[in-house]
């Protein structure tokens, strides 16, 4: 097992769409990472009706590690719905804006992030091309 099938198994249990409540869903969206020393966490979703609650796989992963840890340095990062990310669906297992820039804040190492774009190809981009000239890069 190679360590994207891991990342991805750990993910995918996580994976069962809920309603929290009738105003909050849960684990619709799925995230896996792997720390710096090769610890990994999971992460996902939680979304609420007045948008203020919502937080993303991603973030949820990446808090997870902060939390249990005290890491902020991301290796690799695999997220999906209810199946691998695929190359023939546009934006794919790619975080969103606001993930994208907390994983940059939380870290300038996470610009090498290893972030899953197809899973059966093991093809990959790294987060820092995905975030070209980034804002705060001169602060770190």
């Amino acid at each position: 097992m190679d360590i994207w099938e891991h990342l991805y198994e750990r993910a995918k249990a996580e994976y069962h769409p809920e309603d929290v409540t009738p105003f909050i869903t849960a684990h619709h969206v799925v995230c896996a990472i792997e720390a710096k020393n090769g610890e990994i966490f999971t992460g996902f979703c939680i979304e609420g009706c007045s948008g203020v609650m919502n937080l993303c796989a991603e973030r949820t992963a990446a808090l997870n590690m902060y939390l249990n840890s005290g890491q902020t340095v991301i290796k690799r990062l695999i997220a999906f719905r209810n199946e691998p990310p695929r190359s023939d669906i546009e934006g794919s297992g790619m975080p969103c804006g606001a993930c994208r820039e907390f994983l940059m804040q939380l870290s300038y190492e996470n610009r090498n992030t290893e972030i899953m774009t197809d899973y059966k190809s093991r093809k990959t981009v790294l987060l820092g091309d995905i975030m070209p000239c980034w804002w705060g890069a001169k602060r770190y």
